[in-house]
């Protein structure tokens, strides 16, 4: 690799090798040592073509949810099994790894400004900026963005822009999976809102069991598949359809039932 060769953004990849590396070493402990990550399904990723992969997920912080990512997927790709024992599978990163973030997060420091030189894809909410709703169009420049990261490598995408669970998914993704026809992989993440604090900074908790649950890609239609139907597979794959919350609430209505009637029968002693 030469020593000022760019990606397709202008980012130099020499730069960007060692801000993944030393960031990775800075990070490690928050997933193997303060708290534990589990993983299921790395397998899948030494399966993977080397471009024109889209990770979807649920989202629970700005940071630490992709942080974890890149340690699973570069631990992975070095041959660690479910596992980011020993960190030195970040001495030579996957560097063609992007993740789409909002373009207000990413200038809100200059710890962000460095994120995002390691690697991301800044895009304008269409429908939330400053705190307040907004209604715009989404700028083909973005759209554009994304498909040049996807033609170049991997793209990580939080489809609900948001770190609050539940919420709908934006079709935006839909239209971006017609367009490009990536290869869609879904994970499914949890222990994160626990950890740390909402920008993934801070631990917040620690001995925290965190999760991370890489499945099989998705399948799509990409001819006859409608948008909506896109995005419903999306919500069950990431175990964010309105249909989790109901089981999610039924039990834990049981364990407040069940707690309810151990407090009766120790009245009653």
């Amino acid at each position: 690799m030469g020593l000022f060769k760019k990606n397709p953004f202008g980012h130099i990849l020499f730069i960007k090798k060692w801000l993944i590396r030393i960031l990775g070493a800075m990070t490690h402990r928050r997933y193997r040592g303060f708290n534990e990550l589990k993983i299921e399904g790395s397998e899948i990723i030494k399966s993977l073509p080397d471009k024109n992969v889209l990770f979807v997920s649920n989202h629970q912080t700005y940071f630490a949810d992709v942080v974890a990512m890149f340690h699973v997927f570069n631990a992975s790709l070095s041959g660690r099994g479910n596992s980011i024992k020993n960190v030195s599978y970040l001495w030579n990163p996957k560097l063609n790894v992007y993740y789409i973030a909002a373009k207000e997060t990413m200038k809100s420091g200059l710890l962000a400004r460095i994120l995002a030189y390691a690697g991301s894809i800044s895009v304008e909410r269409t429908w939330r900026e400053k705190g307040k709703e907004v209604n715009r169009q989404v700028k083909m420049s973005d759209i554009t963005s994304i498909g040049k990261a996807l033609d170049d490598g991997w793209v990580i995408t939080f489809p609900q822009g948001t770190t609050k669970p539940w919420r709908p998914l934006r079709k935006g993704t839909a239209h971006i999976i017609r367009k490009y026809q990536p290869v869609v992989v879904p994970i499914v993440i949890d222990g994160f809102r626990r950890s740390f604090d909402k920008k993934g900074i801070r631990i917040k908790k620690r001995g925290i069991l965190q999760s991370m649950v890489i499945k099989e890609p998705l399948e799509f239609d990409y001819d006859n598949e409608s948008v909506d139907s896109i995005i419903e597979k999306l919500e069950y794959a990431i175990e964010q359809h309105p249909s989790f919350l109901k089981v999610i609430s039924e039990k834990e209505l049981k364990i407040q039932e069940e707690l309810n009637e151990m407090r009766r029968w120790s009245y009653k002693e």
